[in-house]
């Protein structure tokens, strides 16, 4: 291990997660998942998917905060936060070296270089997509959320009524905080094989006279849904009759399973609907670039773009611009594409494994995303969670926060599984006994977090 992945070799293997892991793929794992997939590296592909890449000891929200909150040997492998595990894309390393070799870091020519990113957007989304997108209409700001922020500001008054259908990407709370409105929940249909949909009824009936906005996430998090044209079409139809402007946040849009269709709102038959929309996307869940806060907004709507600008502010930063142009090109596509097959082989392997060997848990293949929902009800009643909280809850100091019952579980399987994954109470209503896991990570990784999580549950289901 180099000093490349990371802050050295010795302060790595100092802690115990990375010393765990490297024992498990020096012949502690099982090869389940290269069965399952034909080899993660297989012959043809240019990059290594597979080789785990230690993140503990850089100051990752992933992990090391977690290792700051439960302390050092807390975990050996984090799951929770979105952002994926892989050594960047070689051309934006590239990129940014090329760009590092001057070493002035005064103010930028803004413009010129937004004008290079937008330019790779729109020659993106056409290839991709087909979606021609006006370049004059794209807006690039410092991160999906300051665009939400604005778009609010602009069309949501204080107080008044966003609409969320929940399970969401609990992100979104922290924009309606910011713009000082309220959440509309509408709980999606939970089918019987833990897939989801909407509830086209209930949609509707939510809408009041201050409700102003609906936040779309397409694909969703943390559901996993890719929504077709017609469930799009029929909730941006609702949406018109009522004047609700649509936000569709699609950052997630590159991440589409294997004979499964991301379709981009803006790509709808209907003018009128598409008109009442702004799209919100970033190559940040791509190619794992959140923390260049770089991202954009666009919609066929001048008057929308023109009322938002007037709430929006983007300070921009030099290599955050730079990583983005070294990302859209064709050795970042290639990247891309080989990124995608083998988070599909993650989510293949999880979701199997997770619904044949992990006691009370359930879970589905998610259509999008590297993100997986799961249901944790069976189990988490027979530890009994609720009771935990309320124990916790009772005894706490005056000064400490009370906790959930998810958040009771989310410490009970950092205690007896050394995993970590997100609580669900944070995405909304109908997020009861459920935890977001991200597989966006190697699959020997995947293997020791899923291996420890079943030790756990089968030890806890057989006492």
């Amino acid at each position: 291990m180099s000093k490349q992945h990371g802050l050295g070799r010795r302060s790595f293997l100092q802690n115990a997660g990375m010393t765990a892991l490297l024992g498990a793929v020096s012949g502690g794992v099982p090869s389940v998942a290269a069965a399952a997939t034909g080899g993660a590296f297989a012959p043809g592909t240019k990059y290594d998917f597979d080789t785990p890449y230690n993140r503990f000891g850089t100051m990752s929200t992933k992990y090391d905060s977690i290792i700051r909150q439960y302390g050092k040997d807390s975990i050996q492998v984090g799951m929770g936060i979105a952002d994926i595990d892989f050594k960047s894309a070689p051309s934006i390393t590239k990129a940014l070296m090329e760009r590092m070799q001057h070493e002035n870091w005064g103010y930028v020519d803004t413009p010129v270089i937004t004008d290079m990113i937008t330019e790779k957007v729109v020659a993106w989304n056409k290839k991709h997509y087909g979606v021609d997108v006006d370049p004059k209409s794209v807006v690039v700001t410092m991160g999906v959320h300051p665009g939400l922020i604005a778009t609010l500001k602009t069309f949501s008054p204080k107080g008044t009524k966003v609409l969320l259908t929940t399970p969401t990407y609990n992100g979104f709370y922290g924009d309606l905080t910011a713009s000082q409105t309220l959440a509309e929940e509408v709980l999606l249909k939970k089918n019987a094989d833990n897939t989801y949909a909407f509830d086209f009824d209930a949609f509707e009936k939510q809408i009041s006279l201050d409700t102003n906005t609906f936040i779309l996430c397409n694909p969703q998090n943390p559901t996993g849904n890719c929504w077709s044209a017609a469930d799009l079409l029929k909730i941006g139809e609702i949406c018109l009759k009522h004047r609700v402007v649509v936000l569709a946040d699609e950052i997630h849009c590159d991440w589409v399973g294997k004979g499964q269709k991301y379709t981009p709102f803006a790509s709808l038959p209907n003018k009128a609907v598409v008109d009442n929309s702004i799209t919100f996307k970033a190559a940040s869940k791509s190619f794992g670039l959140a923390a260049h806060k770089v991202a954009w907004f666009y919609s066929t709507n001048k008057d929308y773009m023109d009322r938002i600008k007037v709430h929006h502010r983007a300070d921009l930063n030099t290599l955050g611009m730079v990583a983005n142009l070294g990302a859209y090109t064709p050795d970042g596509e290639e990247w891309l594409a080989q990124a995608v097959e083998y988070i599909d082989g993650n989510t293949s392997f999880a979701t199997d494994f997770i619904n044949s060997k992990l006691p009370g848990v359930k879970t589905h293949k998610p259509q999008g995303t590297y993100l997986m929902w799961l249901d944790f009800t069976e189990y988490a009643q027979k530890i009994n969670t609720t009771a935990m909280a309320a124990d916790f809850n009772r005894t706490k100091a005056a000064d400490a926060p009370a906790l959930t019952k998810e958040q009771m579980l989310e410490r009970h399987l950092i205690k007896v599984a050394k995993v970590h994954l997100n609580a669900g109470q944070s995405y909304g209503k109908g997020s009861d006994h459920h935890m977001r896991m991200n597989v966006g990570t190697s699959r020997k990784t995947l293997e020791l977090a899923l291996n420890n999580l079943a030790a756990a549950l089968n030890k806890s289901s057989s006492m």
